[in-house]
């Protein structure tokens, strides 16, 4: 942002205080100018707004206050520094301009000077907050692009035993994330079970291959060693304050439960299994039953849907079975889409 390029806001009902500031900034900046709130306020929200606000508070319609109250209740205008141009000094107005969060208070009359000084100083330390603004940004979302590479990658070494395309975990978390839209999660929450459901079977990483392969029915000691998978994952994952590993962990722990009780580890029945680990059941479920296993075929998918029927308010949140059958076509799609290669 050059001086060319800067934009300042100079708000005021009286044409000879315009003049006055227009005559000092506009060799240096280019200036807009508002004889009311109401005006000031459409310009800051417009699509060029100012990078900076001279603001008069004593004004016919809304004052510099309200103006200013507005501007920072405002996502897109909270950011703009405002500086009151007033004769009110008194220290109880100062106060109530800091409060509503002025950056700076110019007395009138202005000396050309002092205005140019505190422009420049308050147009230096916004480039700089929002330098350090946007670094920051960069580095959470690169932060966040290498935690979920991580999941991801745990996910497919863990799917990699009886799966080595590793694409279960991509379908499957994509089957979440569509049930999660339909059952009226937000788009970000949505977007963030996806993320997570690659991590459900990271437990199986602590599973003996003979169990994990066995082209049969588990013994009872054998399901007995399976079933330990969703605490070794849980385990795995550990307690973090990141949103996506506890949701991760939650996943692990919970998408084995059954609608009613007859799940493990625990028993959980009904809405007590949390709702991100009955959604990432079904998904699960409905990839697993349509992909070779070492112990079963591919099933059809009319025997998938089916079977997801048969256990509608028994091993499924019946609610979620029937919001499942409708996007059945987009499940199929992202199989064509992340196929299995023998």
């Amino acid at each position: 942002m050059n001086a060319e390029q800067t934009t300042v806001l100079v708000v005021d009902d009286t044409p000879e205080n315009i003049d006055v500031l227009g005559g000092i900034l506009r060799p240096h900046y280019r200036v807009k100018v508002a004889i009311n709130g109401e005006r000031a306020l459409a310009l800051a929200r417009s699509a060029e707004a100012p990078d900076l606000i001279l603001l008069d508070i004593m004004m016919p319609g809304l004052s510099g206050y309200e103006v200013c109250a507005a501007l920072k209740e405002h996502l897109p205008t909270r950011h703009i520094p405002v500086i009151f141009c007033t004769a009110m000094g008194e220290v109880e107005d100062e106060r109530r301009g800091f409060e509503l969060g002025c950056v700076d208070y110019i007395a009138k009359p202005v000396s050309a000077p002092l205005v140019l000084a505190r422009v420049q100083t308050h147009l230096t330390l916004y480039r700089t907050e929002r330098t350090l603004e946007r670094r920051v940004a960069e580095k959470t979302a690169e932060l966040a692009d290498n935690q979920v590479e991580i999941i991801r990658s745990l996910g497919k070494a863990a799917e990699f035993k009886d799966d080595h395309t590793g694409f279960h975990v991509i379908r499957m978390s994509h089957y979440a994330r569509l049930l999660g839209r339909a059952c009226g999660m937000t788009a970000a929450d949505a977007e963030l079970l996806m993320l997570a459901a690659p991590m459900h079977d990271v437990g199986k990483i602590g599973i003996p291959d003979h169990i994990l392969r066995k082209p049969a029915k588990l013994d009872a000691d054998e399901w007995a060693t399976m079933q330990q998978h969703v605490q070794y994952g849980a385990e795995i994952l550990g307690t973090h304050r990141s949103e996506l590993l506890r949701l991760a962990n939650t996943i692990a722990l919970t998408h084995h439960e059954k609608w009613d009780g007859s799940g493990y580890p625990d028993g959980l029945a009904g809405e007590a299994i949390p709702l991100v680990g009955r959604i990432v059941a079904i998904a699960d479920v409905f990839d697993a039953l349509c992909s070779v296993r070492p112990y079963k075929p591919a099933w059809p998918v009319e025997q998938v849907v089916a079977y997801l029927v048969e256990q509608r308010g028994k091993h499924f949140d019946p609610h979620l079975v029937d919001l499942s059958l409708p996007l059945v076509p987009e499940f199929m799609a992202l199989r064509e889409q992340y196929p299995d290669v023998p």
